[in-house]
């Protein structure tokens, strides 16, 4: 592929790539195009495809009864399986650990529950995954003999598992092009945005600049931006020495701080709003150039007009494709929200009401079942996709990634972050909890009116505020693509004026509930290690039955 293009002849105003775009161009065009080493005799992990199966629909189960968002479930899957390993199962509780059957168990859990696939990825990974598996179990033997509180104790030992997951998450994810994005990303912004002088911040600019893209971008989570950090302040922590992870064993407390004032930096927010536009950005003209490299970069010289063109037909996918998240995210929500919160509240319902004397509504309990799913799925009807407008932006903003005659001239300066004074915090506080009271207390009005029990109001409350909470999760994915800023009204401002409370409890009720989730706790502790030990017996049995019928043929 040349990525020499010659100036056209032509009266179009004709574009040169920059050195990053080209970049880019060549490594998609490597990955697309790159012929696969002749390594077939090399062994490879195999599973039984059938009894894989089993795996895949008891995952599919229990997913659905713990929401979370669809590309955390992988890691998710393989911090529950280290915790299982060493904690539940009390695997690793000798002296003498074999690590490498430990791997080996958690990447074939991972094929048969469908998130790695069956028979491609090679045995040497064993090796590679046993290796961080056993340090993090050396920094968790050495650094929790010190650390003398319980809790916080606990706390680090949580944290350990987290990075473990995410170090192991990160191993299985290697992606050439997605690196090569997140180098151009920060060589970019790391360019272009600034700070004011005399900034207090400008030793964390950086740090900050590449969490966010790792953030937004690469859509990480805080466990996996955690480990990011570890990485930065230990700048070897990937193939750590003894003597590495006895020193970090003996500041964990203090790297855990580090790293919590990194999550928490008052920098953050400016800076993933930056980011966001850059991201989608970048997100487009990946598909642009990965559906064929060679015909958008020759394009450049042959037709000016092709590669806007592309830009918007990609981008109109992109709005398709969230449009069909959302719905996905909104069943997946419903589902969640029934098997996990609304057959515990019904089953409490009756008793409780006959249990105050009260008479069952039919009407109440009607409402509190068919309420929550309504209101979720007005709420996705009415989630609007980006306009023309927001179409043409990001037309401009791949055209300046690309384009040295469109890059950007001037910086992006950050605002100085302020804190509010504390009367001022006290003054909000009291409006915010006057807004809570009116809120909630029009809404109790409301359904006394209509004879809703006291377990009906409460069973009502407790549905909109969960359901208002997760709406707002799955509408981020239709925001993604939201380069343009809505345009706030008078309209708006109420709604987000009364509507914010009952989101906050929502929210609230997510994160305790989550914690006491009766379903998960069934499926974790009782139900999942039996069930994975029968799974590996029927696959050795199919084995054996295969060993027995080549024989006799």
């Amino acid at each position: 592929m040349s990525l020499n293009p010659t100036i056209s002849k032509k009266e179009e105003i004709i574009f040169t790539p920059n050195e990053n775009a080209k970049k880019l161009f060549q490594v998609i065009y490597h990955e697309k195009n790159k012929v696969l080493e002749d390594d077939d005799d090399a062994p490879k992990i195999k599973v039984s495809e059938l009894i894989s199966r089993l795996s895949f629909y008891y995952e599919k189960i229990r997913n659905s009864v713990d929401y979370k968002e669809e590309y955390l479930l992988r890691k998710n899957a393989i911090l529950r399986n280290l915790k299982r390993q060493i904690i539940i199962e009390g695997s690793l509780k000798t002296v003498n650990v074999d690590v490498e059957e430990l791997a080996k168990n958690l990447l074939v859990e991972l094929i048969r529950a469908g998130y790695l696939p069956n028979n491609k990825l090679p045995e040497a990974k064993i090796g590679e995954i046993a290796a961080a598996i056993s340090k993090y179990l050396k920094l968790r033997s050495l650094g929790l003999l010190k650390i003398a509180d319980e809790k916080v104790r606990d706390k680090i030992d949580k944290w350990i598992f987290t990075l473990a997951a995410a170090e192991i998450e990160d191993r299985l994810n290697d992606n050439p092009v997605m690196q090569t994005a997140i180098s151009n990303i920060y060589e970019l912004l790391s360019g272009n945005i600034v700070l004011p002088n005399g900034s207090a911040y400008q030793a964390d600019r950086e740090i900050q600049i590449y969490l966010g893209i790792h953030r937004i971008f690469m859509k990480f989570d805080n466990d996996m931006l955690e480990l990011l950090l570890v990485k930065y302040y230990s700048a070897n922590w990937s193939k750590a020495s003894e003597q590495e992870i006895k020193y970090l064993a003996d500041r964990l407390e203090a790297m855990k701080s580090e790293v919590d004032a990194q999550m928490n930096h008052p920098l953050a927010a400016q800076v993933n709003k930056i980011i966001k536009r850059y991201a989608v950005y970048f997100m487009i003209l990946n598909d642009v150039v990965s559906d064929d490299p060679v015909g958008v970069y020759e394009s450049f010289k042959d037709d000016p007009k092709a590669f806007p063109r592309l830009i918007k037909k990609f981008t109109q996918k992109r709005y398709h494709e969230a449009k069909i998240k959302l719905r996905r995210a909104a069943v997946r929500s419903i589902i969640y929200i029934f098997l996990t919160k609304m057959v515990l509240a019904f089953i409490l319902e009756v008793p409780f009401t006959l249990w105050l004397g009260e008479v069952l509504n039919y009407n109440s309990l009607a409402i509190n079942i068919i309420f929550p799913p309504l209101l979720l799925f007005i709420i996705v009807l009415f989630t609007r996709m980006p306009s023309e407008a927001n179409t043409q932006k990001i037309v401009q903003g791949v055209e300046e990634i690309v384009f040295k005659e469109k890059e950007r001239k001037e910086p992006i300066v950050l605002r100085q972050p302020v804190k509010r004074r504390p009367g001022v915090n006290a003054v909000f506080a009291v409006i915010y909890a006057v807004t809570f009271f009116i809120t909630f207390g029009l809404v109790i009005y409301i359904l006394d009116k209509i004879q809703f029990t006291f377990v009906s109001i409460i069973i009502f409350l407790f549905f909109l505020t969960l359901v208002s909470f997760f709406s707002l999760r799955i509408r981020k994915v239709a925001r993604e693509m939201y380069i343009v800023e809505k345009r706030e009204n008078i309209f708006s401002f109420i709604i987000d004026f009364f509507y914010i409370p009952i989101i906050e409890v929502g929210k609230w009720l997510n994160e305790k509930f989550s914690r006491i989730n009766f379903f998960v706790f069934v499926l974790d502790f009782i139900i999942e290690a039996p069930f994975k030990i029968f799974v590996d017996i029927a696959e050795d049995w199919t084995k054996y039955v295969k060993e027995r019928k080549e024989e006799i043929m």
